[in-house]
């Protein structure tokens, strides 16, 4: 039974590290310490530039599958014990890509890395975030996930002086990194997580429209995230004709946005609202995605880098922030963020494919991925309009309980 007295300043920061660890080792490193790797991996005839590319998307096809069965894991055994499951999964792979014994033996472990990102993505919050006072749990959520950001930024600055070792040493090395963090947050998890089993009582509750609307938005999202997080670079260095030095410079801007981007939204969150955070988000992310084909200075490019950078990590908190804003039983929330991270890993890795196929038939126009990544950030913007739109006519058929669930969506 849980404690009643209110926790302590130690016992409320304790999950939060070990979220943060979580999504650091998982997400933050798993998928983006692969990036930089790239070329070494390349250059070192581990796999042709071809297999590369196919490796990178295993991680995502992965994220999605653990999104899917993150909560049916935690169900059998419990959150804890799925977590650090998964943490030690995630640390098992990165040793394993130390050797490349064969396409199909690193596809299967970045496939592994990648489902444990989906399910720690999944259980992270619905396991911490219980245990912090409702007032502070946007800000709490983007400390959390604030390992993402750490995680791009690290994948800029660690993984260079260890590439200088060897590519199989830095795949050790970022191993070690996993398993120190494994080890730290091992005990900082709770023992139990409040409520967590609490189903709503009596009458099944209809879903308030605004959660479907967030899946769709979320979706969106997803889509117009992934050609800056995979090809700014790239656009940089080869694009604009800067060489790979300034690519390196540009990413680590991106990285510092991306440490920034968890803490400031999950605050803008407590302080505005998620819905209307996530209004003003989806703005300026169109604006700084749509304006990267013509930004004319470095300075100009670092700005947009930070800003982009803030995105991808920055949303999780705003995003889970709004399913608490229109759920109150917790188990629902649960459901809820689960499906809305399946949602977005869905489109993440199909856009991933999708653009992908779009620069090698353009023959590397990377503009054309901004403008439609910007486009898709626009129409999860526009979603809400057009939902908005049509709850203001409704009709005179419609029965009264309907019109009350509509109206959670403002």
């Amino acid at each position: 039974m849980p404690d009643t007295h209110p926790p302590s300043r130690t016992a409320l920061w304790l999950p939060i590290f070990a979220g943060l660890c979580a999504s650091l080792v998982s997400i933050g490193l798993a998928r983006f310490a692969y990036t930089p790797l790239i070329p070494s991996l390349i250059q070192a005839h581990w796999f042709s530039a071809n297999d590369v590319v196919y490796l990178g998307a295993a991680n995502l096809v992965g994220y999605l599958i653990g999104a899917l069965i993150g909560r049916p894991i935690a169900q059998r055994t419990s959150n804890r014990t799925a977590l650090r499951l998964m943490m030690l999964a995630v640390t098992l792979a990165f040793f394993a890509c130390g050797f490349p014994l064969s396409v199909v033996w690193f596809f299967a472990w970045r496939l592994l890395s990648g489902i444990a990102g989906g399910a720690i993505m999944v259980l992270v919050a619905a396991t911490v975030l219980p245990h912090v006072p409702a007032a502070r749990r946007g800000l709490a959520s983007g400390a959390i996930f604030l390992g993402i950001g750490l995680g791009i930024a690290g994948s800029g600055t660690i993984v260079p002086p260890l590439l200088s070792l060897g590519l199989q040493q830095t795949w050790f090395g970022l191993g070690l990194l996993a398993v120190v963090l494994t080890a730290a947050s091992w005990f900082a998890w709770p023992s139990g997580t409040l409520h967590e089993d609490a189903r709503p009582s009596g009458p099944a509750v209809a879903t308030p429209s605004g959660v479907y609307l967030l899946f769709a938005q979320y979706a969106f999202m997803a889509a117009g995230l992934v050609p800056a997080m995979v090809f700014l670079v790239d656009y940089v260095a080869r694009g604009l004709g800067a060489g790979a030095h300034i690519g390196a410079m540009i990413w680590v801007m991106y990285g510092l946005g991306s440490i920034v981007g968890p803490v400031t939204y999950g605050f803008l969150a407590d302080k505005l609202g998620a819905r209307l955070s996530i209004r003003v988000v989806l703005v300026v992310q169109a604006i700084a995605v749509g304006s990267l084909p013509f930004a004319g200075s470095l300075t100009a490019l670092a700005v947009l880098a930070v800003l982009l950078g803030s995105f991808p990590p920055g949303i999780v908190p705003l995003a889970l922030a709004r399913v608490h804003e229109l759920i109150p039983n917790h188990h629902q929330q649960q459901v809820a963020w689960s499906r809305a991270t399946v949602s977005f890993a869905t489109f993440q890795a199909l856009s991933g494919f999708a653009y992908s196929a779009l620069f090698n038939f353009s023959g590397g126009q990377h503009g054309w991925l901004f403008m439609i990544a910007a486009g898709a950030i626009v129409v999860a913007l526009a979603l809400e309009l057009g939902m908005r739109l049509l709850n203001r006519r409704p009709s005179a058929a419609v029965p009264p309980h309907t019109l009350i669930a509509a109206g959670n969506l403002k």
